[in-house]
């Protein structure tokens, strides 16, 4: 960042950062100096190699100093002064590398540069020993296509390989050996490769040694771990084992694999890894050998001194053993049998060593005690010289599902278990499980003593070896991430009796539960993604010759392995020297391992193949690591929060004539603590290196004091939860169930926030690292992230205190909390002994919150050091205020749940049980506040206990709770005459409250009217640092939404309502569900369903849902709906008093059913009544008629899929009375029926041909009919008038105008008219608009979207069309032509819900069965119906709007030219007389109603005329066969009207003989068009455009005007309709006959309709020609 861009404070400090100071290793009575030439530029990062170094500057500048053999110019191999590396001038350089002699670059593009000796094409530049300049390096992923260039991060370089670390974290390497970790013999890599092993894995950092590498890898999600397989997945043996013995049978789950320790890709390095850079494979391969043929031994030995132990009275054991070095001579092992546990948990040789080392040791400092530890599969069985008895506890609760199985095995039988030493130490595993700290404690020894690093170096490897076969092996037998059982690999022996168990069942034993006490998760994937994660992995990899990989073995690893004993311990950076590695944690500890000649690990002076514990400062933690080629610096917190440098390794005596020697302990440099502020050290071989800041204006030393307190603190918080709180998870009886959750609750948020401070810590660390800018502070950045967990914290704590926890665990904790007194004082940092243990605890678990108060006051101090107009002040200032904010609101928070807690052990037993609620706060209560109930009783005891969440009125010994969501308050005027009284309100009670003065009243009305907003906002737990939520309102919105559950009300009780309230009453959108499963979903008003809403009532008979959609109306169900019952049937239509009202459909059962039928019509009171449409699928009949009291009543039609039709008169249900049948053959009766189908009485039986008979009948039609009557055969000669008259129907069935009222008094209604035409037009419209409105609100909730068109229509449809005052005109008349079509389009509007309601019934009736030619006038009357009663509304909508068959002037006078048909195009308006429009209802309705019943009308047509219609096509079919030439001369079509020629595509041709379908092939055409219009004016116009487009083609012909006649028009006109092959032309001019406006009949288009006609009758008549 520019420094212009600092503020003055940073800008004065600005010279003083960074400062370079340089020293020779080895010499602790040192005197760092600045680096020599160096200028005053701040250095931001250093890095060193053997015998140079790279400086970063702030400026993004690099810098080489010290030896520099690959520089071309000889002045600049030696520099005096740091030489700028020109080559990366304008790059910007972000981090710097160095290995032992080349160095690397990363710029803030991603880019990397190397530059250096590159012998082993560590450089990544082919054929080239040195490399002079950065020059940058071509990193991209071939599995991309195309390829992509990788952005890196962060680079390491060893001696021979460099690591880089890519934006997504992947691993890219190049250089010699198996330090890369690539899947390559062939060396040098000069590409760079990525490392697969870890791709997908979350790379945190990497790290190179000399020829090792580290990666510090963030762990995988636990759902992401794999289940641990039964069977090894190398050798497919069972990985739990059980050995039958005579007396005993041994079980054991260290599964050794014979495959020994290679990685599951690799090759088996193990024992024929070639190095061609080091002569080790000989020795690796020995190595293994013999480690095989101990290991086997070992295990023997370890069963031979297995000791007996009691489970019920453990005795000390002594433990004998011979050296396990004696067995090794004269066995020739085979390496393949390297027997390896499965990632050996090291917990348990801690605890060995722990004891041994600390007790004996601790007492005789001088004593030197040869301890040898002997490996027996489950852990180390000490070796001492004289026995030492080790007291084991009785393995009485394990996590271990294994242990706990063996042990209740054990009891269960009662006899003695013999056992190895893992035995013992099942107590130590339940402690470590439990209860332990995560990181391993100090004071661990090395298995064995050795001469020290001055012994020959042979010993020194032998010792290695040992350790080897002591320590912890790694193997990727299983995949790495998946851990056994417990970790450990155990092996127990046990009586013969279970030996009948097999394996699997111990598998399953293995899985049990554990208990359920265990802390939840300590982290948060939100903080993960924000801080350094402390859910880490160490993968190591390369050569391990001295231990350095970590894996307990001194083998090489071609590949990354994890060292899985420091899983858990939190790592956070990783250090890797010449052969040896550090592992920095979270807690501020260290981890060593790897090569330990001169003391470089800190913690004892043998090498070590696992990770140990480093003893660098016992008071202090360190936050920074670095490693050298043969030592280490370590960056220490001190109490002044100035950091301590301490080293520890190699270190040169001149005493002893400059020979190396080592330092036994880590020596502070006390030189270096005088320089300043120390940021970061780094070391190479010989030098060391520090950066350096002054403290100017306290900025820096306030960092480090922020950063030191909350590494301490988060080391604090570990120790309470590791020693305080899982030992109190881990109690027996705690309590009820509610207080353990509880403690869990609290453990749970301790845990969250813990993590969260971890992570804080690491943070700081980094950022100490860095160019420490305040912005960049993760407590401001991520401020939100702070205050919620602390909050959360917080809250759990004081539900906690409320409900007595402290006291409920005084009794089970007592013991523990005795014998941990001193911990307990030193944790909570209460020096008085005094004060009682449970307060000691309570003051422990607040602690957290005090650390607030220190951010407030480090923050503080941060913003000092800037000017205060500056943004860095301001946001500093803010952040500070914010959290003083929550520090003294938690603190509110505390003293309220502990003024609580006071209530609740006053308050009377029986009545805490129930009111007592974690997160029930006590406002304030009448005992010391005078409030009563008005009217109250003279000995009535009242008393009213506010809390956050509900107003408590308690009497005698019951109480009532009013939760403060749905309750209401006001303060009664004094008009009324209660002064001091305030009004509550509730959802089913209301009474009044009686204070003894105006203050008490004020106080209550203040208090409750806060409790119920805060109530509302459910803001009670967060602290007013958010903007305007401290803003508080006057009181609470009379409107709200809550949850109430009714007690009282007798049709609501025990229901829940959840939803809008308005002052008690459920008001608005709600849900409400009855306890039997009914349930309410939709709006409300004054407390009852009204409006839209959503009903469903279980039906237990049939286990479903009985389901209402629809309109309510005061809690009924009231207008429109759908109810779908559980039997099947389904209801659509209107509802009145929750009865079915008005018009609907009824459908029952499916088609596949037993009973299928449809029902729809009118209803009265639940019941059919009126006219309806019955549809019995099964029996295939259709009935259209009037129904009462759910039957068949008055007149009605049958048609049935047979084709049988009758009309008559129905009662109760049957055929009763007069009727007509008619059958598919046209015999017909006419007379009495008595039954369905059952002729009795008088009647007349007319055959097909004429004859009938009259007399009396009786018998079912269809199965034989007993006649007693005179049988008539009319003759042929005799005169007309004596013939029988022609049938008429229709007169027995009901009238068209009476058929579906119930649908147009619905719309009548839906207008405001109590029946049709009576009522306020104004009043309609405004219902309208209203209808419209509350549909679209209805549909924006819906989930289907209004297409855009439609939101449109809605909107126009809004606005009431203006026609007030003033003449008709045909404009007046358009523009209500065109709303009408908009209005029926939709079916939220009412007259559009009337088509679509008419279109159904219409398609209800004429479809299916009812798709009866004998239905065809029927069907034609019902429509001219509909068109005059809709006209009626129309004219009601639009008073203006003259009668049917009114005229209405023309504005605009026709064309006078027009004369005829004959000359000019066809006029728009010609389907009215010249005068102007005359207004019919047809016109104005037909083009809306017509095309949807088009359908059904039609097919009746079409089955009506179906026998003169095929007559008709038939003839067509024939004469069409002729060309045009003949046809013409055939029809007699005059020559002069034969076109000679024709235009084809702009060329004219000569008609020929031959020629067919081109003469009038444009009317021809035209006249195609009527099949595709609907209405009979259309139609029409089709016709008359035939008739213009044959006139156009004659006058063509003839040149000249002329007149038509009928003579000479008819045939041309027959010639274009035969051409024009229309197939149901009957069907058409029968429609247009039927449905056409009567005023069209006398004039031009009345004329050439009745053409059409005759051509149509003359064209079946040419047949006979």
């Amino acid at each position: 960042m520019d420094s212009q861009e600092r503020s003055s404070a940073e800008a004065e400090g600005a010279k003083e950062r960074g400062l370079v100071h340089v020293w020779q290793a080895g010499f602790c009575s040192i005197n760092p100096e600045r680096l020599p030439g160096w200028g005053g530029k701040t250095v931001l990062q250093a890095a060193l190699g053997v015998s140079h170094g790279v400086l970063l500057t702030e400026g993004g500048e690099v810098y080489s100093f010290g030896n520099l053999p690959w520089r071309t110019e000889p002045g600049e191999i030696c520099p005096r002064s740091p030489l700028l590396e020109n080559a990366l001038v304008g790059q910007h350089v972000i981090t710097v590398a160095t290995g032992s002699f080349h160095s690397g670059a990363v710029t803030e593009n991603g880019m990397v540069y190397m530059w250096g000796q590159n012998s082993a094409g560590q450089c990544a530049v082919a054929n080239q020993h040195y490399v002079p300049e950065p020059t940058p390096i071509s990193i991209s992923d071939s599995e991309t296509s195309p390829l992509l260039s990788v952005r890196i991060l962060q680079l390491a370089c060893g001696e021979e390989h460099t690591l880089a670390l890519s934006i997504s974290r992947e691993i890219w390497a190049w250089g010699t050996g198996c330090q890369l970790g690539l899947i390559t013999t062939t060396f040098p890599v000069t590409k760079p490769q990525k490392v697969e092993h870890l791709a997908g894995r979350v790379v945190l950092q990497v790290a190179c040694g000399n020829s090792h590498s580290l990666a510090l890898v963030q762990c995988l999600p636990s759902q992401d771990v794999k289940p641990v397989p039964e069977r090894c997945n190398h050798c497919s043996q069972l990985l739990i084992t059980m050995t039958d013995k005579e007396d005993h049978v041994i079980i054991s789950d260290s599964h050794c694999c014979p495959l020994g320790v290679a990685l599951s890709d690799a090759q088996a390095e193990s024992h024929d890894t070639i190095t061609p850079s080091t002569g080790e494979s000989l020795e690796s391969k020995h190595l293994s050998e013999s480690q095989g043929e101990e290991k086997k031994t070992l295990r023997e030995n370890g069963l031979s001194v297995a000791s007996e132990v009691d489970v019920e009275n453990i005795q000390p054991v002594n433990v004998e053993t011979t050296h396990p070095e004696q067995e090794i001579t004269g066995t020739t092992g085979i390496s393949i049998l390297g027997n390896v546990p499965l990632f050996p948990d090291n917990h348990v040789e801690k605890e060995c060593l722990q004891k041994l080392s600390d007790d004996p040791l601790q007492g005789h400092p001088e004593t030197s005690v040869d301890v040898e530890v002997a490996q027996v599969p489950g852990g180390f069985v000490p070796l001492i010289e004289e026995p030492n008895p080790i007291l084991l506890s009785p393995p009485t609760t394990s996590t271990s599902a294994l242990n706990s199985f063996v042990v209740s095995c054990a009891s269960a039988v009662g006899v003695r278990v013999a056992a190895t030493c893992e035995a013992g130490a099942l107590s130590l595993k339940k402690v470590m499980n439990f209860y332990s700290v995560a990181p391993c404690e100090g004071g661990l020894q090395s298995g064995h003593v050795s001469a020290g690093p001055e012994g020959p170096k042979d010993g020194r490897e032998d010792q290695v070896k040992l350790e080897s076969m002591q320590g912890k092996k790694s193997s990727s037998l299983v995949d790495v991430r998946e851990e056994g059982s417990e970790g450990v690999s155990r092996r127990l022996s046990l009586p013969g009796l279970l030996s009948q168990v097999s394996p699997r069942l111990l598998r399953k034993a293995a899985r049990a539960k554990t208990r359920t006490v265990v802390l939840t998760p300590t982290y948060s994937g939100e903080a993960d993604a924000l801080l350094p994660s402390l859910r880490t992995e160490v993968w190591t990899w390369g050569k391990g010759k001295e231990g350095q990989l970590g894996h307990g073995d001194v083998l090489p690893r071609l590949q990354p392995l994890c060292v899985k004993c420091l899983d858990g311990k939190e790592v956070i950076q990783l250090a890797a020297g010449g052969h040896h590695s550090l592992a920095l944690t979270a807690k501020s500890q260290v981890y060593s391992w790897g090569s330990n000649t001169f003391g470089q690990l800190g913690h004892s002076d043998s090498p070590t193949t696992v990770p140990r514990l480093a003893k660098v400062c016992n008071e202090n933690g360190i936050w920074s690591i670095a490693a050298g080629q043969d030592y280490s610096l370590f960056l220490v917190d001190t109490d002044d929060f100035q950091p301590g440098l301490y080293y520890s390794g190699r270190q040169e005596s001149v005493e002893s004539d400059n020979l190396s020697s080592c330092t036994k302990t880590a020596t502070l440099l006390v030189s270096c603590s005088k320089l300043g502020y120390i940021s970061s050290v780094t070391a190479g071989k010989d030098s060391c290196l520090a950066l350096v800041d002054k403290n100017i204006m306290g900025y820096i030393a306030s960092l480090h004091e922020l950063a030191t307190t909350e590494r301490r603190f988060y080391s604090k918080l570990s120790d309470i939860k590791s020693q305080i709180l899982r030992p109190l998870l881990g109690l027996e009886n705690l309590g009820t169930t509610t207080t353990v959750q509880l403690l869990q609750e609290v453990a749970s948020r301790f845990s969250k926030l813990c993590y969260l401070i971890g992570q804080h810590g690491a943070s700081l660390s980094s950022f100490l690292h860095g160019s420490k800018e305040a912005r960049s502070l993760a407590i401001l950045k991520h401020a939100s992230l702070f205050l919620d967990s602390y909050t959360e914290y917080c809250t759990s704590i004081t539900n906690f205190v409320v409900m007595g926890g402290f006291q409920l665990l005084a009794k089970p904790a007592i013991d523990f909390l005795n014998k941990n007194q001193e911990l307990l004082q030193d944790l909570s940092e209460v020096n008085d002994e005094n004060v009682q243990l449970m307060e000691v605890l309570n003051t422990l678990f607040f602690l957290p919150i005090r650390r607030l108060h220190n951010y407030a006051r480090v923050l503080l101090k941060l913003a000092t050091c800037f000017e205060v107009t500056s943004p860095e002040y301001q946001k500093l200032q803010d952040s500070s205020s914010c959290y003083e904010t929550l520090a003294l609101h938690l603190g509110r928070k505390r003293k309220e749940a502990e003024y609580t807690l006071g209530f609740w052990k006053t308050f009377p037993g029986k009545m805490t049980d129930s009111l007592r609620k974690p997160e029930r706060r006590l406002i304030c209560e009448s005992s010391n506040r005078a409030l009563s109930l008005q009217h109250a009783g003279r000995f009535s005891v009242n008393w009213f206990i506010l809390f956050n969440d509900s107003l408590v009125h308690a009497q005698f010994s019951t109480h009532h709770i009013f939760p403060l969501s749905t309750l209401w308050v006001e303060p009664i005027s004094e008009e009324v005459g209660s002064v001091n009284g305030l009004k509550i309100t509730t959802p089913e009670e209301q009474f009044i409250l009686v204070s003894s003065t105006p203050q008490e009243k004020t106080k209550w009305l203040r208090a409750i009217s806060q409790a119920v907003d805060q109530a509302l906002r459910g803001m009670s737990d967060f602290p007013p640092y958010a903007s305007g939520s401290s803003v508080q309102r006057q009181e609470p919105p009379i409107s709200r939404s809550a949850r109430y559950t009714f007690y009282k009300d007798p049709r609501l009780k025990d229901a829940v309502y959840d939803g809008r309230w308005l002052s008690g009453k459920p008001h608005g959108r709600g849900t409400l569900k009855w306890t039997d499963g009914k349930m309410y979903n939709g709006m409300f008003r004054n407390g009852l369903e009204d409006g839209y809403g959503e009903y469903k009532v279980p039906n237990k008979v049939l286990n479903k849902d009985d389901h209402y959609v629809g309109y309510w109306k005061e809690g009924k169900m009231c207008g429109q709906g759908i109810y779908s019952y559980a039997n099947g049937e389904v209801y659509e239509g209107c509802f009145h008093d929750n009865m079915r009202h008005g018009h609907g459909l009824l459908r029952s059962g499916k088609l596949t059913s037993s009973s299928p039928s449809m029902f729809i019509g009118q209803w009265v009171m639940d019941k059919k009544s009126g006219y309806g449409v019955f549809d019995d699928i099964t029996r295939g009949e259709k009935y259209m008629g009037m129904w009462h009291d759910d039957m068949c009543q008055g007149n009605g039609v049958v048609v049935t899929q047979f084709g049988l039709y009758y009309e008559g008169t129905f009662n109760f249900n049957k055929m009763m009375g007069t009727g007509i049948l008619l059958s598919e053959d046209d015999t017909v009766y006419e007379g009495e029926f008595s039954d369905d189908w059952t002729l009795n009485g008088k009647g007349t039986l007319t055959m097909p041909n004429g004859d009938y008979i009259e007399g009396l009948f009786n018998g079912e039609w269809g199965s034989g009919i007993k006649i007693t009557g005179t049988y008539f055969k009319p003759s042929l000669y005799e005169s007309e008038k004596d013939r029988p008259k022609v049938l008429k129907l229709g007169n027995l069935a009901v009238p068209a105008d009476e058929k579906w009222k119930a649908v147009f008094e619905e719309c009548w209604h839906q207008l405001g008219c109590e029946s049709p035409g009576q009522g306020e037009v104004w009043k309609a419209w405004d219902n309208i608009a209203v209808a419209l409105t509350t549909h679209r609100r209805q549909h924006r909730d819906s989930p289907e979207i209004l297409s855009r068109s439609h939101t449109q229509t809605l909107e126009s449809l809004e606005f009431i069309p203006q026609h007030v005052g003033g003449a008709f005109t045909v404009e007046k008349y358009d523009e209500i032509k065109k709303y009408l079509i908009k209005a029926c389009d939709t079916p939220l509007h009412p007259l559009g819900r009337l088509i679509e309601t008419l279109v159904a019934v219409y398609r209800m009736t004429y479809v299916g069965v009812g798709a009866n030619r004998r239905l065809l006038q029927e069907a034609v009357k019902e429509i001219q119906s509909y068109l005059k009663r809709i006209f009626q509304l129309v004219r009601f909508l639009f008073p203006d709007l003259p009668e049917e068959g009114s005229t209405i002037p023309l504005s605009v006078p026709l064309p006078q030219e027009r004369k005829s048909f004959c000359t000019g195009k066809s006029d728009s308006r010609s389907e009215s007389p010249e005068p102007g429009y005359v207004v019919t209802s047809s016109g104005l309705l037909l083009p809306v109603l017509l095309p949807r019943l088009y359908p059904p009308l039609f097919m009746l047509y079409a089955l009506e005329n179906d026998r003169e219609e095929d007559i008709y096509w038939e003839c067509v079919l024939r004469l069409n066969k002729q060309p045009d030439t003949a046809l013409l001369s055939f029809l007699g079509v005059q020559r002069k009207f034969w076109p000679v020629t024709l235009s084809v595509f702009g060329d004219n041709k000569k008609v020929l003989p031959t020629t067919k379908d081109a003469c009038f092939a444009s009317a021809v055409e035209c006249l195609q068009q009527i099949s595709t219009t609907f209405t009979p004016s259309d139609k029409l116009k089709v016709i008359q455009q035939t008739f213009e487009e044959i006139s156009q083609n004659v006058l063509a012909t003839l040149q000249e005007d002329f007149l038509w006649s009928m003579d000479d028009l008819f045939p041309v006109f027959l010639y274009v309709v035969l051409r024009a092959r229309i197939r149901n032309l009957g069907s058409e001019v029968h429609l247009i006959e039927d449905l056409m406006d009567p005023y069209l009949q006398h004039g031009e288009q009345g004329i050439m309709f009745t053409t059409l006609k005759a051509c149509y009758y003359q064209i079946q008549r040419e047949k006979l020609n």
